[in-house]
């Protein structure tokens, strides 16, 4: 079996015309495979929204979680995993309040709400698929109104090898895929369809990924009408008909490269700031870090991280937030100590949420030895999303942090003179800005 899949995968035209599908979808820049699940982007929000979910289950524990969606942790977190491109756009409908309907009932009924936090806590500690699936039936077995299998997003951040997403076009892509009659809303009707899912990837596993999201994105891009799926019937001018659809996917890749282009140009701007910061701690008598994922990028003929630190300090590397410390995209270091004097997130285009999220597990992580400068880098008209973002009530405790706006414009404008004439961290706190 092994050796006929790998036979396929090296043909150039394989006779298996689902393979031809998958093969087409990750050369296609416009589909999930290149523009979601390949963003660099996308395993670093991974922490940022498994903690956001531990923030639910904390204030749930607490009994301060409250009655409503609005302002809620639950739209923290749930707005970032809508954020996160075209497959979970959306994702957050599902927890919105209907009052009509009084749906999902995690907000009025109190038994319900802590059943649904003791079902998120019990998935983040976790380790095994039996275990995930025992939680799964527990919370089914409440039938509380309205919260169904939408809560399977969440559970892909938590056990990406073992929860694919869930929503209305996967399931639709699924369905057309196998012929299957999958239902929304039913807890057994997604364990179903992610058996199959399994099955699916374990077949093409070669041109997919042991994480779900993957396999999710293709059926995802079938659902939603970007690939039509080849005719069950030996027809053969049906199946030629489909190869031309294939074909004319293919030839929509050069219009869709310009918005790859811009999108390489946006990381292109966030390498460049990240490269600022770099120069400026240097030149100001700090050692630096770069973000781990971004250490390799070109920059100014040669890599973003030449010149920085190799290694993350033994004081550092050792703590329980070291895996999040090392993707802050900027970290500046004491030369006389380890301790963190600055942090900095370009957050160019990316969520503000997930910025901020990686200074609280930093400041966390580093109890009784705050850094003494944190900032948000980010283009100058991002100020008012950066200042909504800080004044939610699930930040309520970074604001003690102090963590600051450094607009883009102040930064190119003053650099120079900051590393000729600076010292310290007093040049760029007279630049930043305090939002709360």
């Amino acid at each position: 079996m092994q050796q006929a899949m790998f036979t396929d995968a090296i043909r150039p035209e394989s006779s298996d015309p689902i393979r031809r599908l998958l093969e087409r979808w990750r050369e296609d820049p416009g589909g999930t495979y290149q523009a979601w699940f390949l963003w660099e982007e996308r395993l670093k929000n991974f922490r940022s929204i498994r903690r956001g979910i531990a923030a639910v289950v904390a204030e749930i524990e607490d009994g301060i979680f409250g009655n409503v969606y609005k302002g809620s942790s639950l739209e923290t977190a749930v707005g970032s995993i809508a954020e996160q491109r075209q497959i979970f756009k959306g994702a957050d409908h599902a927890f919105l309040w209907k009052p009509k309907l009084r749906i999902p009932d995690i907000y009025e009924n109190r038994d319900n709400q802590r059943a649904f936090g003791r079902f998120l806590d019990q998935c983040a500690c976790c380790t095994s698929e039996a275990e995930v699936l025992a939680a799964i039936h527990s919370l089914d077995s409440r039938a509380i109104k309205g919260l169904g299998p939408a809560a399977a997003n969440l559970l892909y951040f938590l056990h990406p090898t073992l929860a694919p997403p869930f929503n209305t076009a996967i399931v639709r892509g699924y369905n057309e895929l196998t012929g299957s009659r999958v239902k929304l809303g039913r807890w057994d009707e997604y364990l179903a369809m992610r058996g199959g899912i399994l099955r699916l990837n374990e077949q093409y596993r070669d041109l997919l990924s042991n994480d779900l999201g993957a396999i999710a994105g293709a059926l995802f891009d079938i659902g939603a009408g970007r690939y039509r799926l080849p005719p069950r019937e030996s027809d053969a001018a049906a199946i030629a008909r489909w190869e031309a659809d294939l074909q004319r996917v293919r030839e929509q890749a050069d219009r869709m490269n310009k918005a790859a282009a811009a999108a390489g140009r946006c990381d292109q701007t966030h390498t460049e700031v990240q490269g600022w910061l770099r120069d400026l701690g240097l030149a100001l008598g700090f050692r630096v870090w770069i973000a781990s994922n971004d250490r390799n990028r070109p920059h100014a003929g040669g890599r973003l991280a030449d010149g920085c630190l190799d290694t993350l300090p033994d004081s550092l590397r050792h703590r329980s937030a070291a895996e999040t410390i090392a993707l802050i995209d900027v970290l500046w270091v004491g030369l006389e100590n380890e301790r963190v004097a600055a942090a900095f997130e370009v957050e160019h285009t990316t969520s503000i949420y997930s910025g901020i999220v990686r200074m609280l597990d930093l400041a966390l992580g580093l109890p009784g030895e705050l850094p003494c400068g944190l900032f948000l880098v980010a283009p100058d008209q991002r100020i008012e999303e950066v200042r909504e973002q800080l004044l939610r009530p699930a930040f309520s405790g970074v604001r003690n942090l102090n963590v600051r706006f450094l607009p883009y414009g102040q930064l190119e404008k003053h650099r120079d003179a900051m590393a000729r004439f600076g010292q310290g961290l007093k040049a760029i706190e007279a630049v930043a800005q305090r939002l709360t």
